[in-house]
């Protein structure tokens, strides 16, 4: 379907008002079809700004040049507000619409990650930083990017129709959802304690996140529990440095750190009842020594705890600390854990899910799929925290390829098949929409 020729695709509707004469679903019909419409017609810019988001990656509470793209677009499109620097780089736009009604947010995140991309394509990124005081790679491995993109098309099909808009939208696009820097507050939690809830307080909030685990033309969902906390762990072992030609002259806190980490792989496999909740306990970093021939003084491991509930929660923490201690003791070492609460379970609201399923399957048809819990973790739990939300996920692997083949979020070689890119932006569009026309 196209408009007059020569018109402006996003401009040249005519506005339709409900009247008191007029059923409501003519309206809400009408303003479906010219979301639609308004969608496919940015869908080259759509891509566009995704791939110049992919080539320009920065890192958590550094997005100042995507923050920017954001903002400079925002206030183009005639938002009536437009809020900068919350929580240090983040965004927030309000698109107030013709008819009276409540408030809905959507949210995008922006961070890249301190990642090499090896992905062979004319618009990779070759961007270098500093991340935690080492030079590293920076990708949008997570696909982030996306998200921006789509948000940022969402708000023009929707500035498009304002007049249609029965109350008003909320864009947040945050910074740091990968964690900020170490010693630095952001994300959304910060954002949330900045008012980007406030003034006005939406009543709902909608997010999504591209995947490798789903194919293009595809959107995940979950009601409740959907994503799992996320909690940092870090252990240091303290031994007795000696040469290596003597270990029994030193306490040796390399082997002690081996039986710590073999120890805690039986936390979830032998002490968690896995038919209640899914759980993950994983060490991803082990430092410690400098040359073969030295027993160190002591060994760091870092590592990560996942859980869907707080009880499980709390039993892991007590449980992984209680046996890295007699670990440790046992060999006559000593030992210290400290467990940081990163982001909370994120929970998709059961009566908010229920009542935009409708949405969803109108607009994913067949490609709608109830999928199972994701042990990964989403910062998007903190505004879940203050207002109900939903978050879904959005399949971007080729038609006909395997997901479980695909590079997972996270990799170097984490790819984004762009056509199912218009999918997100029609799935938010209308939640917003049909959100807004049901309770104004």
């Amino acid at each position: 379907m196209a408009g007059p020729a020569g018109a402006d695709p996003l401009t040249h509707f005519i506005p339709v008002t409900p009247t008191m004469n007029a059923p409501l679903h003519v309206a809400a019909s009408s303003l479906a079809a010219q979301i639609d419409l308004a969608a496919t017609a940015i869908e080259e810019q759509l891509i566009a700004w995704r791939r110049d988001l992919h080539q320009h990656p920065e890192l958590g509470n550094r997005e100042f040049r995507t923050a920017g793209i954001v903002a400079e677009h925002l206030r183009a499109l005639g938002l009536d507000e437009v809020r900068t620097g919350v929580a240090h780089t983040g965004v927030v736009g309000l698109l107030k619409g013709g008819l009276p009604g409540p408030v809905v947010a959507l949210r995008a995140d922006m961070d890249g990650l301190p990642v090499t991309e090896e992905v062979d394509m004319p618009f990779a990124s070759k961007a270098r930083s500093t991340w935690n005081g080492e030079a590293v790679g920076v990708m949008h491995a997570c696909g982030h990017d996306c998200h921006v993109a789509i948000l940022m098309a969402v708000a023009q099909v929707l500035a498009a129709s304002r007049a249609q808009l029965r109350g008003s939208v909320k864009f947040i696009f945050q910074p740091a959802e990968e964690m900020p820097p170490e010693g630095e507050d952001g994300g959304a939690q910060m954002m949330v304690a900045e008012g980007a809830l406030e003034n006005p307080t939406p009543r709902a909030i909608f997010g999504l996140h591209v995947t490798s685990r789903q194919n293009v033309g595809h959107i995940g969902y979950r009601p409740g529990p959907a994503m799992a906390s996320s909690d940092k762990l870090k252990i240091t072992v303290h031994g007795r440095q000696t040469h290596g030609a003597a270990p029994w002259a030193g306490v040796d806190p390399i082997v002690t750190a081996a039986q710590v980490v073999l120890g805690l792989q039986t936390v979830v496999s032998r002490t968690i009842d896995l038919t209640e909740e899914p759980a993950v306990v994983s060490l991803g970093a082990i430092r410690g020594g400098v040359r073969e021939n030295i027993i160190p003084e002591q060994v760091e491991m870092r590592g990560t705890i996942r859980t869907f509930n707080e009880a499980m929660r709390d039993d892991i923490h007590e449980r992984v600390t209680t046996l890295a201690e007699a670990v440790s003791r046992g060999s006559r070492a000593g030992c210290s854990v400290c467990i940081t609460k990163n982001y909370p379970v994120t929970i998709n609201d059961p009566v908010l899910t229920e009542s935009m399923l409708p949405t969803l399957k109108r607009v994913a048809g067949d490609g709608l799929q109830l999928v199972p819990k994701v042990t990964g973790s989403e910062d998007f739990s903190f505004f879940q925290r203050v207002v109900p939300g939903l978050f879904i996920f959005l399949g971007v692997t080729p038609a006909g390829a395997d997901p479980k083949k695909a590079a997972p979020n996270h990799s170097p070689r984490f790819a984004v098949d762009e056509s199912g890119l218009l999918l997100g932006v029609r799935a938010l569009a209308h939640l917003a929409c049909d959100y807004l026309e049901a309770r104004g």
